[in-house]
């Protein structure tokens, strides 16, 4: 496994950098860039080579993301799959070139086919239709009769969590989570905190004082936590659907002197490069963001090379990967 001194080594900063930028650190001031660097060297290390060899360049693939850089290092889930695809279309001889929806003209000109990551509403959706390029979609499914999607299978992965911490004993289960929004400001329902409260529901464990929602950022996983265990009584272990949420979560636990995980056991989601250095290290949903990026490479070359006229799903599973950040029910 790859250590913060590897990281460090290829970001080309110092080990405290490092350390401090991994634990989000908002004391320290670092550019985006030096983040940006930070976080890709942690993902790229955090890959297993598959011995691919470079091919020369051939045709050139669009990659459209719906989110900002700033997103995209407040939780870094979507920088995972964005290093995975950018290296497999490399080891595949494609050339990348980022595509922006506000000017889609200029930067489509000579792309074969295009990647697009991260959640897209019904205007974009109408503007990557029109472009008539060979698509698939990354973390979303718009529509399944003109474009390829690779997705996440959330449903099990959230129950295979929830029976983790089941199984260790723990019946008061909180849940902490984030919520997106269309473009008028209307919340759209996170599938993990549905099959949450139905699951639990289903064996007479749901307490729906216990959940939490708000902005996917380390920032709210802290305040969260705080009003979750500012309650007369509190859950023995929390659910947390994002890892970046969860380090908040545990700056909370080290100012209430909580121990993790002998008073309150914390279970997040994604599994991203930094939850193997958190103290304890956290146990995580894996999701598998270096085979998203393979399937979605593989998909467009397969709509070039073949040309088919229809359109797959392909969903990927997880894997609960556990730590320390879990363990037997505490007492009352």
């Amino acid at each position: 496994m790859a250590t913060i001194k590897d990281i460090a080594a290829l970001a080309g900063v110092s080990i405290a950098t490092v350390s401090r930028v991994l634990n989000y650190d908002e004391t320290l001031n670092v550019s985006l860039e030096t983040r940006q660097k930070i976080f890709e060297a942690a993902d790229q290390l955090a890959y297993e080579s598959k011995g691919y060899k470079k091919r020369k360049p051939s045709h050139k693939i669009g990659l459209c993301y719906s989110y900002s850089l700033e997103e995209e290092l407040v939780d870094t889930y979507y920088l995972s799959i964005r290093v995975a695809i950018e290296k497999h279309l490399a080891e595949k001889g494609y050339v990348t070139r980022r595509i922006s929806l506000s000017s889609p003209n200029e930067s489509i000109r000579g792309i074969d086919g295009l990647i697009c990551l991260g959640l897209f509403f019904a205007e974009d959706i109408a503007q990557i239709r029109r472009l008539g390029k060979p698509t698939v979609f990354v973390d979303s499914s718009p529509d399944i009769n003109q474009f390829d999607a690779v997705v996440i299978d959330y449903e099990s992965a959230t129950i295979q969590a929830l029976e983790h911490l089941i199984t260790l004993g723990h019946e008061k289960i909180g849940f902490i989570g984030g919520m997106d929004a269309d473009p008028k400001g209307e919340p759209i329902p996170d599938l993990r905190r549905l099959v949450f409260e139905s699951f639990l529901a289903g064996k007479g464990l749901f307490r729906p004082e216990w959940v939490r929602t708000g902005e996917y950022s380390p920032k709210n996983g802290y305040l969260m936590l705080k009003e979750l265990f500012s309650l007369p009584e509190r859950p023995t272990a929390v659910f947390i659907s994002s890892d970046a949420m969860a380090i908040g979560c545990y700056k909370a636990m080290h100012e209430l002197e909580l121990r993790i995980p002998e008073d309150v056991s914390l279970m997040g989601f994604n599994d991203i490069a930094q939850a193997r250095y958190m103290v304890p290290p956290l146990s995580s949903v894996r999701i598998h963001t270096d085979f998203m990026g393979e399937t979605a490479v593989e998909l467009i070359e397969e709509w070039l090379r073949t040309g088919r006229k229809i359109n797959k799903k392909v969903l990927i599973p997880t894997k609960l990967v556990a730590r320390e950040s879990t363990g037997p029910a505490s007492a009352d």
